[in-house]
């Protein structure tokens, strides 16, 4: 009897592991399949922030180069965006081809009188920042505020 029980004993924890590993196995591949998506918030005309904003950018495409991430820019923040006024157009055209988007703030730009032509090239417009990080979030991305 003691013989039985110590073989049914072995073999479910034998089943057991084998079933965890599957289903560790599993989880590892829907990691690698799920797609993120990001957006960043940023309003601050701090140029040691946005420093950090390109290396951060720069580190999430090499750690998820599959990821999806729009930087929405607005307020104060907007010069990072203008041609004339940024410290970071190289960046943010390198960052651009690693395929993380810009987007303007409409609203921001008619009260600053900058068009769409001052913008950096391939820097996208959207009519209010606030609404882009709604329904960005609405769609299930993850909200990052700088």
């Amino acid at each position: 009897m003691k013989l039985k029980l110590i073989l049914l004993l072995a073999f479910i924890a034998f089943a057991s592991s084998v079933s965890f590993a599957q289903v560790k196995q599993k989880a590892a591949k829907t990691e690698q399949a799920r797609q993120h998506r990001i957006v960043y918030d940023v309003t601050a005309a701090d140029t040691a922030l946005h420093a950090g904003l390109m290396r951060q950018l720069n580190n999430l495409k090499r750690a998820w180069p599959d990821a999806q991430v729009e930087v929405v820019v607005y307020g104060k923040a907007l010069n990072l965006l203008v041609t004339e006024s940024t410290t970071k157009a190289t960046a943010i055209k390198d960052l651009q081809t690693k395929g993380v988007v810009f987007a303007a703030c409409e609203n921001t730009m008619r009260a600053r009188k900058i068009t769409k032509e001052q913008l950096l090239p391939n820097v996208i417009t959207v009519p209010i920042a606030v609404g882009e990080l709604v329904i960005k979030q609405e769609e299930g991305w993850s909200y990052i505020k700088l």
